[in-house]
């Protein structure tokens, strides 16, 4: 049996959850989420307490018994307090700014780069060198970024473009020039 998939989910106070139709519904003070669960798995709500259940031992229910206890979890965890991806621009010149739904990045193109900010998911520009992207679903908000952040991923000779924070670059030396 999975050892995270048996494993048995505490809901907090604020958090309402609901099965129906197959849809796993959260709801909570930051807003609500929902899931599709998968054919052979079911989710058993008693109290404060969620638990998933698989109705067969093949390889594959097995894989997502697992899964679908850490979408949950992941979803509680979204309506209380929410996901935050950071990214930092670097390159001389280089910087963000938030018009309406649009993120326009300046990155040495001939043009600005307009993205489309996707529902669900708020942008905002803390410097203008560094982004941040809150939302509900922690697989959108990695998406978003990771998105965002193919724009112009680092390069490895001077280091500039879109990185998350934190992230390490390792950087190639240049040409040798002999004589």
């Amino acid at each position: 049996m999975s050892r995270i998939g048996k494993k048995v989910l505490v809901i907090p106070d604020k958090v309402k959850v609901q099965v129906q139709n197959g849809m796993v519904l959260v709801e909570g003070p930051k807003g609500k989420v929902d899931y599709q669960l998968p054919s052979d798995i079911s989710v058993e709500i008693s109290g404060n307490s969620v638990s998933v259940k698989r109705s067969n031992d093949t390889k594959f229910n097995k894989a997502l018994h697992g899964l679908v206890r850490t979408l949950i979890l992941n979803m509680v965890k979204g309506v209380t307090e929410g996901y935050v991806k950071e990214l930092e621009i670097q390159g001389v010149g280089y910087k963000a700014e938030v018009k309406g739904s649009d993120l326009i990045l300046t990155l040495g193109f001939s043009h600005p780069v307009n993205f489309p900010v996707p529902e669900g998911i708020k942008i905002g520009v803390v410097k203008q060198t560094q982004i941040a992207i809150t939302g509900l679903d922690k697989a959108r908000v990695g998406q978003t970024a990771a998105e965002i952040r193919d724009i112009l991923p680092p390069e490895p000779y001077k280091g500039k473009g879109i990185r998350y924070v934190g992230e390490h670059v390792r950087k190639k030396i240049g040409k040798a020039v002999t004589k």
